[in-house]
Protein backbone atom coordinates (compact mmCIF):
# COMPACT_ATOMS: atom_id res chain seq x y z
CA UNK A 1 0.00 0.00 0.00
CA UNK A 2 2.90 2.47 0.31
CA UNK A 3 4.20 1.60 -2.15
CA UNK A 4 1.12 2.24 -4.54
CA UNK A 5 0.64 6.12 -2.76
CA UNK A 6 4.29 6.53 -3.50
CA UNK A 7 3.82 5.74 -6.89
CA UNK A 8 1.03 8.08 -6.96
CA UNK A 9 2.74 11.07 -5.37
CA UNK A 10 5.08 10.91 -7.98
CA UNK A 11 3.21 10.42 -10.28
CA UNK A 12 1.19 13.67 -9.29
CA UNK A 13 4.09 15.95 -9.08
CA UNK A 14 5.52 14.41 -12.35
CA UNK A 15 2.09 15.83 -13.99
CA UNK A 16 1.75 18.91 -12.11
CA UNK A 17 5.46 20.13 -13.51
CA UNK A 18 4.87 18.67 -17.14
CA UNK A 19 1.72 20.85 -16.67
CA UNK A 20 2.94 23.86 -15.46
CA UNK A 21 6.52 23.60 -17.54
CA UNK A 22 3.88 23.65 -20.74
CA UNK A 23 2.68 27.37 -19.71
CA UNK A 24 5.22 29.03 -21.63
CA UNK A 25 6.21 32.28 -24.66
CA UNK A 26 6.94 31.65 -27.92
CA UNK A 27 10.33 31.27 -26.33
CA UNK A 28 9.61 27.64 -24.93
CA UNK A 29 10.89 29.25 -21.30
CA UNK A 30 8.33 28.44 -18.40
CA UNK A 31 6.21 31.03 -16.96
CA UNK A 32 8.30 31.94 -14.28
CA UNK A 33 11.62 31.97 -16.48
CA UNK A 34 9.62 34.50 -19.33
CA UNK A 35 8.89 36.35 -16.22
CA UNK A 36 12.54 37.16 -15.10
CA UNK A 37 13.92 37.19 -19.22
CA UNK A 38 11.10 40.60 -19.05
CA UNK A 39 12.42 41.81 -15.99
CA UNK A 40 15.91 41.81 -17.25
CA UNK A 41 14.51 43.32 -20.13
CA UNK A 42 14.27 41.23 -22.71
CA UNK A 43 13.03 42.86 -25.74
CA UNK A 44 9.83 42.38 -28.24
CA UNK A 45 12.24 42.89 -31.15
CA UNK A 46 15.53 42.17 -32.08
CA UNK A 47 16.07 46.36 -32.72
CA UNK A 48 19.44 47.30 -31.99
CA UNK A 49 19.72 51.48 -32.04
CA UNK A 50 22.28 54.22 -30.78
CA UNK A 51 21.77 56.49 -27.85
CA UNK A 52 24.06 59.47 -25.94
CA UNK A 53 25.29 57.61 -22.83
CA UNK A 54 27.92 59.19 -20.31
CA UNK A 55 30.52 56.78 -21.71
CA UNK A 56 29.67 58.07 -25.53
CA UNK A 57 27.41 56.51 -27.98
CA UNK A 58 26.76 53.30 -27.74
CA UNK A 59 24.04 50.44 -28.61
CA UNK A 60 20.96 49.94 -27.20
CA UNK A 61 18.08 47.73 -27.37
CA UNK A 62 14.76 49.10 -28.15
CA UNK A 63 13.46 50.23 -24.66
CA UNK A 64 16.97 51.77 -24.36
CA UNK A 65 18.35 49.12 -22.50
CA UNK A 66 22.49 48.90 -22.65
CA UNK A 67 24.22 46.15 -25.00
CA UNK A 68 27.21 44.49 -23.99
CA UNK A 69 30.06 42.32 -26.29
CA UNK A 70 31.39 39.47 -24.00
CA UNK A 71 35.21 39.49 -24.32
CA UNK A 72 35.25 35.43 -24.00
CA UNK A 73 33.31 35.31 -27.40
CA UNK A 74 35.15 34.55 -30.43
CA UNK A 75 34.59 34.34 -34.28
CA UNK A 76 31.16 35.66 -33.49
CA UNK A 77 30.32 32.68 -31.21
CA UNK A 78 28.56 32.80 -28.49
CA UNK A 79 29.95 31.31 -25.21
CA UNK A 80 27.21 32.29 -22.59
CA UNK A 81 25.17 29.79 -21.49
CA UNK A 82 23.71 28.89 -18.38
CA UNK A 83 24.43 30.52 -15.23
CA UNK A 84 26.13 33.24 -17.91
CA UNK A 85 22.94 33.32 -19.75
CA UNK A 86 20.81 34.31 -16.73
CA UNK A 87 23.28 36.91 -16.34
CA UNK A 88 23.91 38.20 -19.15
CA UNK A 89 20.60 37.56 -21.32
CA UNK A 90 21.73 37.20 -25.20
CA UNK A 91 19.69 39.57 -27.27
CA UNK A 92 17.56 36.83 -29.68
CA UNK A 93 15.58 37.69 -32.45
CA UNK A 94 15.55 38.96 -35.66
CA UNK A 95 18.01 41.93 -36.25
CA UNK A 96 16.34 45.03 -37.15
CA UNK A 97 18.57 48.13 -37.50
CA UNK A 98 17.14 51.51 -35.73
CA UNK A 99 18.24 55.08 -35.45
CA UNK A 100 22.28 55.63 -35.50
CA UNK A 101 23.23 51.69 -36.57
CA UNK A 102 24.88 50.65 -39.89
CA UNK A 103 22.24 47.96 -40.63
CA UNK A 104 25.57 45.80 -42.86
CA UNK A 105 26.99 45.56 -39.09
CA UNK A 106 24.40 43.11 -37.92
CA UNK A 107 24.19 39.91 -38.30
CA UNK A 108 22.80 36.37 -36.20
CA UNK A 109 24.78 33.37 -34.63
CA UNK A 110 23.37 30.39 -33.96
CA UNK A 111 23.36 29.82 -29.69
CA UNK A 112 24.18 26.12 -28.19
CA UNK A 113 20.08 26.05 -27.33
CA UNK A 114 19.44 26.76 -31.15
CA UNK A 115 17.89 30.19 -30.82
CA UNK A 116 19.57 33.12 -33.38
CA UNK A 117 21.54 36.13 -30.77
CA UNK A 118 22.07 38.87 -32.99
CA UNK A 119 25.59 40.17 -33.52
CA UNK A 120 26.88 43.36 -34.53
CA UNK A 121 30.05 43.75 -36.20
CA UNK A 122 31.05 40.07 -35.45
CA UNK A 123 29.82 40.43 -32.09
CA UNK A 124 27.06 38.23 -29.83
CA UNK A 125 24.93 41.05 -28.00
CA UNK A 126 23.96 40.64 -24.13
CA UNK A 127 22.08 42.53 -21.65
CA UNK A 128 23.02 43.08 -18.06
CA UNK A 129 20.34 42.22 -15.68
CA UNK A 130 21.49 44.32 -13.18
CA UNK A 131 20.71 47.04 -15.64
CA UNK A 132 17.20 47.76 -14.19
CA UNK A 133 16.67 50.89 -16.63
CA UNK A 134 16.84 52.22 -19.55
CA UNK A 135 20.61 54.06 -19.85
CA UNK A 136 22.13 51.93 -17.00
CA UNK A 137 25.71 50.69 -17.66
CA UNK A 138 26.77 48.56 -14.62
CA UNK A 139 27.87 45.86 -16.35
CA UNK A 140 30.55 48.34 -17.78
CA UNK A 141 33.83 46.76 -17.52
CA UNK A 142 32.69 44.05 -15.32
CA UNK A 143 35.06 40.43 -15.48
CA UNK A 144 31.67 37.99 -14.53
CA UNK A 145 32.24 34.54 -15.64
CA UNK A 146 36.29 34.33 -16.88
CA UNK A 147 36.11 38.03 -18.97
CA UNK A 148 35.29 41.68 -19.81
CA UNK A 149 32.38 43.28 -20.57
CA UNK A 150 32.04 46.23 -22.82
CA UNK A 151 29.69 48.59 -24.44
CA UNK A 152 29.85 49.14 -28.01
CA UNK A 153 30.00 52.12 -29.97
CA UNK A 154 28.11 52.28 -33.32
CA UNK A 155 31.47 51.20 -35.15
CA UNK A 156 31.01 47.80 -32.99
CA UNK A 157 34.19 48.15 -31.12
CA UNK A 158 34.41 48.17 -27.25
CA UNK A 159 34.33 50.83 -25.60
CA UNK A 160 36.56 50.86 -22.10
CA UNK A 161 36.00 53.91 -20.27
CA UNK A 162 34.61 53.44 -16.90
CA UNK A 163 31.43 54.22 -16.48
CA UNK A 164 30.18 56.89 -14.01
CA UNK A 165 30.47 56.94 -10.48
CA UNK A 166 26.81 55.76 -9.16
CA UNK A 167 26.78 59.53 -7.09
CA UNK A 168 27.64 61.49 -10.54
CA UNK A 169 24.99 59.34 -12.41
CA UNK A 170 21.01 60.70 -13.13
CA UNK A 171 19.07 57.42 -12.06
CA UNK A 172 21.17 55.85 -15.19
CA UNK A 173 19.37 57.77 -17.52
CA UNK A 174 21.31 58.92 -20.62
Amino acid sequence: MRNRAGTTAAVTVGLLAAVLGGCSDDSGSGGTASAAASASGSPASGTVAAASSPLGTILVDDEGRTLYLWEADTSSKSTCNGDCATAWPPVTGKPVAGKGVKASLLGTTTRDDGRKEITYNGHPLYRYAGDTNAGDTNGQGSNGFGAAWYVLDTAGNKITKAPPSPSSSNNGGY
